[in-house]
Formats: structure tokens, C-alpha cells, sequence
């Protein structure tokens, strides 16, 4: 004879939370590796706009950027194929959110900065990308992800206001770095 057990509040409140650090911790697992792709490539990618800019005084070497999706977005599909499955939930879909509006925000910006307007793109897009990975790590409820966002924003911001020309590229040099190191904090932390 089957039992039917109803459950309390309490209990189905439990079974929520614990559903959802559960979750938080396979996306963990599963991202670690995308910050550090992100963070890798950033990190190169900024170097050699920087060391090609210095070397010819050409800021046109900055349209290099718009390669960069071009290598990661392949490259992340490759290595999704090795994901664990986590089931779509508010908190993944939220995570992707996050990352698609600084994405299209950072896009957006750098055509309007290259055709209409010129500004501190530099500027803007640290702060935004701070701002993501704070945001990444309060959904994911991981301090090291929202410190390591902080001293990106901030810490970019101000670097952007102090120099000048090919120099503030080195801020993305930092960005790229800082991600990294959040993909290996998170991948040491979920062993």
C-alpha cells in the first residue's frame, strides 16, 4: 500500500534551498572553465592589441576586439559539449542574462565609440564587466567571484582615468587576469 506524505512548509522550503545550492554548485563547477577561457583570452588578447598599438602608434589595431567572440564563442561551444548537465533553472538563466547584456552593452559602445561619439570606452566596458562578475557572484552567493569583480570595476576605472592611449589597454590585461583567477578559485573551490 502506498504512503502518500504530504509535506510541511518547512520541510518543502529545505528541499528548495537545498535544490538550489545544489544547482549553484554544478554551475560553479561548470563555469570555472569558461572564466578561464574568457580570462585567457582577454588576457592575450588585450597584450597583443597593446604590443601591436605601441609598436605602430595605430589605434586601428583596437578593431582586433571584434575578434575576440570570434575565437571564444567556438571554442565555448566545444567545451560545453563536456558539461555536466545542470537543469535550466532562474539562476542559470539569470547568469546568462547577465553576461549577454554586458556583451551587447560592450558591442553597442565600442561601434557607437568607433562611428558617432568617441568616449572612454575603456572606462565604460571595466566598469560594466565589474559589474557582471559582482552580479555573477552574488547569484552564485561566492564572495572570491563578487571581490574579484570589485577590484575589476573599480580598480579599472580608476587606471582608466589615470592613463592615456594604448596604455589603458593593459586595464583588460587586468580584467583578463582577475577572470582567470576567479575560474581557478572556483574550480579549486567545487573538487
Amino acid at each position: 500500500m502506498e504512503q502518500n506524505k504530504e509535506m510541511t512548509a518547512q520541510e518543502s522550503l529545505q528541499l528548495i534551498r537545498e535544490t538550489m545550492n545544489n544547482s549553484r554548485k554544478a554551475i560553479l563547477r561548470n563555469s570555472a572553465k569558461y572564466f578561464l577561457l574568457w580570462g585567457t583570452l582577454l588576457t592575450v588578447m588585450s597584450l597583443v592589441i597593446y604590443f601591436l598599438w605601441h609598436a605602430t602608434g595605430k589605434p586601428q589595431w583596437n578593431f582586433l576586439w571584434f575578434v575576440l567572440p570570434a575565437i571564444g564563442y567556438p571554442v565555448a561551444g566545444m567545451m560545453r559539449k563536456n558539461d555536466v548537465a545542470v537543469p535550466q533553472n532562474e539562476i542559470s538563466k539569470m547568469l546568462s542574462s547577465v553576461w549577454s547584456v554586458f556583451g551587447a552593452f560592450s558591442v553597442t559602445l565600442s561601434v557607437i565609440a568607433i562611428c558617432l561619439v568617441p568616449m572612454n570606452v575603456s572606462l565604460i566596458i571595466v566598469v560594466l564587466m565589474g559589474l557582471a562578475e559582482c552580479f555573477s557572484g552574488a547569484l552564485l552567493k561566492n564572495w572570491p567571484i563578487i571581490i574579484c569583480g570589485f577590484l575589476l570595476g573599480v580598480g579599472g576605472a580608476v587606471i582608466a582615468m589615470l592613463v592615456n592611449s594604448e596604455a589603458q589597454l593593459l586595464i583588460f590585461t587586468l580584467g583578463g587576469v582577475l577572470l582567470a583567477l576567479t575560474g581557478l578559485i572556483m574550480k579549486f573551490q567545487n573538487k
